[in-house]
């Protein structure tokens, strides 16, 4: 009887293991939807976007079935360790706070941050200078920590779930500025009808230590062959030439970075 059991328990070992083992013919991405040129919702609710096209170009290259998962930023890391998707690649900065949770590919882009406002707005980004000031962000973002760490009380956080939310408050007066990062800013705000009345002001921001390694695409820690898989594929669609052509149908520069 003992040695049944024995056997019945090695068994199932065995089938709990190649269950768990996965070949990644199919990846499915969370894709936030709301954050161009990254990605966005087309009217007719098709997502469009540099991480889609990416997304597709992965898995292309995995010789894998793509699928896209629309997922709202707040619980964009959650929904991947509950495993309503594979991978996340939706212009996530990789950094120590994160990698505690996820795992990250290498970086396959690096966006400077900056600040947007109406032209003629002058602001001083000191504690003093912005004392009392309202600037939006995103919720949960690295540029939400990034005005909470250095900033502290002095400023007036104004937390949104989307860009175009804080877009909406920026030009009806409601807040001063928007931080963000630089191509989003650009492509959702300064290029849009009325965009010509607002700019970018103050500094460029890079330092890793809020901002990252660049932007990666986060999986789950026990997930390490398709955090590979997509890391060589990375690197051959750079190699190939691919990368630079889905780039620059979005950016008239490099976002890849050194």
């Amino acid at each position: 009887m003992k040695k049944w059991l024995v056997a019945a328990a090695v068994m199932a070992a065995v089938g709990s293991t190649s269950v768990a083992a996965k070949d990644w013919k199919v990846v499915r991405f969370g894709i936030e939807g709301a954050y161009p040129p990254f990605s966005w919702t087309t009217n007719e609710g098709e997502l469009k976007g540099f991480d889609v096209d990416m997304a597709n170009a992965l898995c292309e290259e995995m010789q894998a079935k793509c699928k896209i998962v629309a997922q709202d930023w707040d619980g964009i890391i959650p929904s991947l360790l509950a495993r309503k998707y594979d991978a996340i690649i939706a212009a996530m900065s990789i950094t120590e706070e994160r990698k505690r949770k996820v795992d990250f590919t290498n970086k396959y882009a690096l966006i400077p941050n900056k600040f947007v406002a109406e032209k003629g707005t002058d602001l001083t980004f000191t504690k003093e200078g912005l004392e009392g000031v309202k600037i939006g962000v995103q919720r949960a973002t690295t540029h939400d920590k990034y005005l909470t760490d250095n900033y502290g009380d002095s400023v007036d956080i104004v937390r949104y779930g989307t860009f175009d939310e804080a877009y909406l408050d920026l030009k009806a007066g409601r807040i001063e500025s928007i931080l963000g990062d630089a191509s989003a800013l650009q492509q959702g705000l300064l290029d849009k009808e009325g965009g010509d009345e607002f700019a970018f002001i103050g500094p460029s921001l890079t330092d890793p230590e809020w901002f990252g390694e660049g932007f990666g695409i986060a999986t789950r820690k026990q997930d390490k062959e398709l955090t590979k898989k997509l890391n060589q594929a990375i690197d051959s669609l750079r190699e190939k030439g691919v990368y630079d052509e889905i780039a620059a149908k979005y950016f008239d520069y490099d976002v890849y970075g050194e």
